[in-house]
């Protein structure tokens, strides 16, 4: 699917995370992956999958956030994008970080037995 007759194009790493502040009438189109939205004041959240298009129809912060790496077509005017991307920790990294505060701890950690 190509994105002519949009304004930008995102090439969003998994994870990657993005705040659309004053977003509304900003129409997002999924060509690839999916991705997650909610909304400031609003208790729905909405997900799009390959094919999707939707267009935020409320004002204030919204949030998207990438599954799996995803490409967005967006049609905008006017939006303030606050873009924050996927650092978080792989589990393994969190796994070595763990295991190494523990040795780092060595015998003066103690232990409670599970009952």
């Amino acid at each position: 699917m190509s994105c002519s007759g949009y304004t930008k194009v995102w090439a969003l790493a998994p994870d990657e995370l993005i705040g659309l502040d004053g977003g509304r009438g900003t129409t997002l189109r999924v060509t690839r992956g999916a991705l997650w939205l909610t909304f400031e004041h609003d208790t729905r959240d909405v997900v799009l999958t390959v094919g999707d298009t939707f267009t935020i129809d409320r004002g204030g912060l919204t949030l998207i956030q990438a599954h799996g790496k995803t490409t967005v077509c967006v049609l905008a005017r006017h939006v303030e994008e606050l873009r924050h991307f996927g650092d978080r920790e792989t589990l393994v990294t969190r796994l070595r970080r763990w295991f190494g505060e523990l040795v780092d701890a060595g015998l003066d950690r103690r232990w409670a037995p599970y009952v």
